[in-house]
């Protein structure tokens, strides 16, 4: 070989030849898809990532609960608890003493759950209710309610999936609305119980980033 000479040809050839190697000329051939089956892939991927999305910050209340504290803030006697202490103990995980009135509420039951559920008004209040769970067997007329009660403080129409509808549900059973913007406190409802709540989310935002990225990577085959 000369002196002063660089062999790079040879390698050059050699790996523009195993490029054309890997291109497919009949994959070439083909046509592109349809224009139109992209776009309505696009907006499917698109509705059904607002959808996920929308769901977490429905869950949002939830997940904030989830994350609080353990240890339960005192409210006193709810009868006389202004609303002003309640306010600040929105959302938390709340001990509180009352009298639960009968009138106007409501007896319920959820599937593949052998106890039973009552949402009941506090003796003297109608922007204050209490949900609370009846063992199985221990429903009867002669069943009374606890005084005391340890649980999740939150607005009826902040309320998780499984009471999200409760306040409708006592419209419909009573004919007597649920005054706007109270309060229901569900008792036995601790943070550690609502962790479903973080995987739910969780897992509506991973759909949602994968939607995102689904979408980013159709668009960026059409450029």
């Amino acid at each position: 070989m000369p002196r002063g000479t660089t062999p790079i040809a040879a390698p050059l050839d050699l790996a523009a030849r195993e490029v054309e190697d890997e291109i497919d000329p009949e994959l070439i051939s083909l046509p592109n898809p349809p224009r139109g089956g992209r776009t309505l892939a696009v907006l499917i991927l698109a509705v059904a990532a607002a959808a996920a999305i929308g769901m977490a910050v429905v869950l949002r209340h939830d997940v904030a609960y989830a994350l609080a504290s353990r240890s339960p803030a005192t409210l006193g006697d709810l009868r006389t608890a202004t609303a002003a202490a309640l306010e600040s103990k929105e959302n938390r995980y709340v001990r509180g003493d009352a009298m639960l009135g009968v009138a106007g509420g409501i007896r319920y039951e959820r599937a593949l759950v052998d106890d039973t559920f009552r949402t009941l008004p506090v003796a003297g209040r109608k922007d204050v209710w209490i949900d609370v769970r009846v063992p199985a067997g221990e429903e009867s007329g002669r069943w009374e309610p606890q005084r005391s009660f340890t649980g999740h403080l939150v607005r009826f129409d902040m309320a998780g999936p499984r009471h999200r509808a409760l306040a409708s549900a006592i419209e419909r059973a009573t004919g007597v609305p649920v005054p706007r913007g109270a309060w229901l406190l569900v008792d036995g409802e601790a943070p550690e119980s609502t962790r479903w709540a973080i995987v739910l989310a969780g897992l509506f935002l991973g759909f949602a980033v994968w939607n995102g990225a689904s979408i980013a990577r159709i668009l960026r085959r059409v450029r």
